[in-house]
């Protein structure tokens, strides 16, 4: 039996913390060549220091010429991103800062498996395991202490970035700690909020000041009381941040990308990879699957696994979990969720429409728990499929 009574605490990353960053140019990238063309090759990785920004990977278009020409355009792309979180340090400035392009053409080796030609399907880019988790303790059927610990970031960046708050600065960490009673959120003990700021004569409660009623416009209004404990910049100063406080890699924020530890995740990053990456697209499938089966009333959390091998088109294991809270038997949404959608790479990409410039969105404050865009960004977050699926038992 799950416990009704606990705390659980998940962090989030701001846009402007050095591998959030990386994410970012690296899903800039990505964009850039799907804008080009849809079935475009991508696995892209980007390093960040003091001064320095590296890019490296993978990268493919039909066209050499077009491939070319693209190559010219990185260095520009990623000082957009730079630009547009905020950097204008002296140790780390979107005009100043050294970018340095290694990207090559993809492996024709990868590629043979990959893609699709004549009657022969497209197979998975690589083998793995994806999870997709959803619970209805939140509007957006995501796990509360997550999708507050990124809502109130998101904020903080708002108010940074339309001059509300001048003296914020772009890197900033969150933590928060559910109280859970009845399996569900009920309240805070404790709110960690670390956030760089303009000078060294700030001080933690200054920041504090600054930081609390975002805080509180935030979270639900009776969730913070007199025994919340606070802890806003508990180190003291933060002036130096970004790349150049500590060095930043693309794909190391996949907890903060997905559950927030509340759910297992197979280990792929997934920023930088276009979507016949299974670590994405899989990943983001079995999200969809699985709010679907929680927004159909089949149950009220549940968790998909998927499973695929590189240059097999079709998965090679379906799992369904509802934690105890399922409406019917896991091996029957395990059967839904096979004859609902098809969960081969180009069935994936197809049915959520991923082929498109939708990734630089999704680097920075969650993958999931976002609404659906017109334009097909977050189109994982469709709740179209829960009558279908109810359909289907």
């Amino acid at each position: 039996m799950s416990r009704k009574k606990y705390i659980f605490t998940s962090e989030s990353v701001s846009e402007g913390h050095p591998d959030k960053l990386c994410d970012r140019i690296s899903d800039a990238v990505l964009d850039a060549f799907l804008k080009e063309e849809p079935e475009a090759r991508v696995a892209c990785e980007t390093f960040a220091t003091t001064n320095r920004v590296v890019i490296g990977g993978e990268v493919g278009l039909s066209s050499r010429e077009k491939l070319t020409e693209y190559m010219q355009s990185i260095e520009a792309i990623a000082r957009e991103c730079i630009k547009d979180i905020g950097y204008e340090q002296d140790k780390f400035h979107h005009a100043t800062c050294e970018v340095t392009n290694l990207l090559h053409e993809q492996s024709a080796h990868i590629a043979q498996g990959v893609d699709a030609s004549g009657p022969k399907d497209e197979g998975a880019g690589d083998q793995g395991i994806m999870f997709g988790y959803a619970t209805n303790e939140t509007e957006h059927l995501m796990p509360a202490p997550i999708q507050y610990a990124h809502a109130i970031l998101r904020r903080l960046a708002e108010v940074r970035k339309d001059g509300t708050e001048p003296s914020l600065r772009p890197d900033a960490n969150s933590q928060l700690s559910v109280i859970y009673e009845n399996g569900k959120p009920v309240g805070v003990s404790s709110i960690v909020l670390s956030t760089q700021h303009a000078d060294v004569s700030q001080t933690s409660d200054d920041i504090r000041a600054i930081v609390e009623p975002y805080i509180r416009d935030v979270l639900p209004s009776d969730w913070i009381t007199e025994a919340t404990e606070w802890w806003v910049n508990p180190t003291g100063v933060f002036v130096i941040g970004g790349p150049d406080g500590d060095a930043g890699l693309t794909g190391r924020k996949i907890i903060v990308d997905t559950y927030g530890g509340a759910a297992p995740h197979g280990g792929g990053a997934f920023s930088g990879k276009d979507p016949t990456k299974v670590d994405r697209s899989a990943a983001y499938a079995a999200r969809y699957l699985a709010k679907n089966v929680v927004a159909a009333g089949m149950a009220e959390r549940c968790t998909i696994q998927l499973s695929y091998a590189i240059g097999v088109s079709k998965p090679l294991s379906i799992y369904a979990d509802t934690h105890g809270t399922g409406e019917l038997d896991a091996a029957e949404i395990e059967r839904a969720v096979a004859s609902c959608m098809d969960l081969t790479p180009r069935g994936i990409r197809e049915h959520l429409q991923m082929n498109k410039p939708i990734y630089q969105r999704t680097a920075a404050y969650g993958h999931f728990g976002r609404a659906p865009e017109e334009d097909g960004g977050f189109s994982w977050e469709r709740t179209d499929l829960a009558e279908k699926l109810r359909a289907a038992v």
